[in-house]
């Protein structure tokens, strides 16, 4: 059987056998981010969303999935980005946050990566006025870095989706 990862692993510059993850990146602005595989549950075009009054200013709604009530959240609002007309790229990415699924409204979703571990920076060392505990690590793909979301630390407390 052929295995993805041993070939990745094989073709490194290491001899040894090297952990790999996978992430599902997209787009919000002008940055690119990444969500472990593990967590997403389908990539979705968009769909009536149905207002939700007195939510956070960056829950954009409500979507009925399959039968099951789905809070969305407007990641350019989350990030404190200027709003922007969705087109025929974004979509809503469902992620499992703490054994929830929560929507993600992104400009676009770009591809699957396999990042190597060692290509992972997880000490990020900003000044104190920023909070990394929702930031996974930093990868790096070629050139490009990727912002890796820990989806459980990154929504915890807010408080919509407790019920």
């Amino acid at each position: 059987m052929y295995d993805n990862k041993q070939k990745i692993n094989n073709t490194a510059d290491d001899p040894k056998s090297e952990e790999v993850n996978q992430y599902v990146t997209f787009l919000v602005g002008e940055e690119t981010y990444g969500v472990s595989v593990m967590k997403v549950q389908s990539i979705n075009e968009m769909i009536e969303i149905t207002h939700v009054p007195k939510a956070r200013a960056f829950i954009k709604g409500v979507i009925n999935l399959r039968g099951s009530v789905i809070p969305v959240i407007d990641m350019r609002r989350k990030f404190s980005l200027p709003p922007k007309e969705y087109d025929s790229f974004t979509v809503i990415l469902i992620v499992e946050v703490n054994e929830r699924l929560v929507g993600m409204i992104v400009d676009a979703v770009s591809d699957v990566v396999n990042i190597p571990v060692s290509d992972i920076q997880s000490q990020i060392n900003y000044s104190a006025r920023v909070d990394t505990s929702s930031i996974e690590g930093i990868g790096r793909i070629g050139e490009e870095l990727v912002v890796l979301l820990d989806v459980d630390t990154f929504f915890a407390g807010d408080s919509q989706f407790e019920g």
